[in-house]
């Protein structure tokens, strides 16, 4: 008995490992993780922030000067004594008269889209034009910085590298989080011989610098939301969704 029970183990083992192993193919395959005829592939957005305050709505305007009237009313009234201190403050040989900077600079009037100088109340985005991942007959189109995941440690860590190999540093760059931000499933087209590809996009900014030197494409511009639609006509309905601000 002891001697059957030494054989028997041995089978019985090997059949419940091949049978968690057709139970994990299964769940990748339902829960959409990426098999071997898969490619994934790690995008940045890389955006740079407002550098003006946006102007204000001019119905919030109307409604934070009607809440500035009506709160006056209401006003703690105080001696003229202290208001006049505090009129005579700042005034004297160190006082300097603040003047705005223009909003529509020359790159806006030009329309240079390969400036930062330019849409300053709205966020722009960095995209390229060259060779992408994916790209049917391997024609140059519009992208963003994208690398193909290898034996990279983390997803992020290859976005890192994506970014770095096209700025040719991270030192005035800031990753939003660990995790990506959206992932977008590229199918395989009927034409072209691609395997299908996930695409996981990963949020950065731009910190403390209005220029870049831009490589490893053919073209690039800096635009914002609604010029980046023009880009991506198919997939519009997905940027706008994935790109809320």
């Amino acid at each position: 008995m002891n001697g059957c029970t030494i054989l028997v183990q041995p089978v019985l083992r090997a059949s419940i490992m091949q049978r968690s192993f057709s139970l994990a193919s299964q769940l990748a395959k339902r829960r959409g993780f990426s098999t071997n005829s898969e490619k994934i592939v790690a995008s940045v957005l890389f955006e740079r922030l407002p550098v003006v305050i946006p102007k204000i709505d001019p119905v919030v305007y109307a409604f934070q000067e009607f809440k500035f009237r009506w709160q006056q009313q209401y006003r703690r009234r105080y001696p003229d004594e202290l208001l006049d201190k505090a009129n005579a403050r700042g005034k004297g040989d160190y006082q300097i008269d603040y003047v705005p900077a223009p909003r529509i600079t020359e790159a806006d009037k030009t329309n240079d889209r390969k400036s930062l100088q330019r849409a300053l109340d709205r966020r722009l985005y960095l995209l390229l034009y060259g060779a992408s991942i994916g790209a049917p007959d391997k024609k140059p189109v519009w992208h963003f910085p994208e690398k193909a995941y290898e034996t990279e440690e983390t997803l992020r860590k290859c976005a890192e590298s994506a970014l770095e190999s096209v700025l040719g540093g991270l030192s005035h760059t800031y990753f939003v989080g660990n995790a990506p931000m959206a992932h977008m499933v590229v199918p395989p087209t009927e034409t072209a011989q691609v395997p299908s590809l996930k695409r996981f996009f990963f949020k950065s900014q731009v910190i403390a610098t209005n220029k870049f030197n831009i490589g490893k494409c053919e073209d690039f511009v800096w635009v914002t939301k609604d010029e980046l639609m023009e880009y991506f006509p198919d997939q519009a309905e997905f940027f706008k969704k994935m790109i809320i601000s």
